[in-house]
């Protein structure tokens, strides 16, 4: 009997080939022949999945995104308000190497989505939905009285949001100054000062 080939599983683990081997060789060393090797395949076996290592950069990053959602989803099951505020960004934060890998896929994906505009609508939907759940998050936190600051919640999603992936940039250029402490601590920091009344009380 022929085998059986189960070509989503092929394509995930050609995702997961495609970010180790541009954490190893940033992404002009990631060919299409080291991917195939990284993955067991032969050379030639990438073709019908993905036609040009552009389409495999691309579904490396939803694939990357998903699996941040998944850790999300995770961490998060139980919280309400600011904790679960707090569990969704240490997720995104590049607080290991596996995170720090991920971002290594991110950042040439924005790269190619500056002039791609498919690619800049599947990054605009992906951050459309991280900024969905921040503010539910964030509603919830004012509800319960976690979060009592006047700014708004538009300015404080748009902060996150820049904290976030300015992270990963940071963390993917140079990851021996920014320790995962250090990123924990700055995010700690500012949600801190989401309740001025307990900041102030912690000092």
């Amino acid at each position: 009997m022929p085998k059986i080939v189960n070509h989503d599983q092929r394509r995930l683990e050609l995702a997961d080939a495609t970010w180790r081997i541009i954490a190893r060789h940033g992404i002009e060393g990631a060919t299409m022949r080291e991917i195939a090797t990284e993955a067991g395949f032969a050379n030639g076996a990438l073709k019908p999945y993905f036609p040009t290592k552009d389409d495999l950069i691309t579904f490396a990053f939803g694939h990357v995104f998903n699996r941040t959602n998944e850790r999300i989803a995770d961490m998060s099951a139980g919280l309400v308000g600011l904790a679960a505020l707090r569990a969704f960004c240490q997720e995104v934060l590049p607080l290991d190497e596996d995170r720090i890998n991920e971002a290594r896929i991110v950042i040439p994906f924005w790269q190619k989505a500056l002039t791609d505009p498919a690619k800049a609508r599947l990054h605009e939907t992906s951050m459309n939905q991280w900024r969905s759940a921040l503010e539910e998050h964030l509603r919830l936190a004012r509800d319960r009285g976690e979060v009592t600051v006047a700014t708004s919640d538009d300015d404080i999603v748009n902060q996150l949001m820049s904290m976030l992936l300015g992270a990963q940039i940071v963390a993917a250029m140079s990851p021996d100054e920014h320790l995962p402490a250090q990123l924990s601590a700055q995010l700690d920091a500012y949600l801190l000062l989401l309740d001025p009344a307990d900041a102030s009380a912690t000092r």
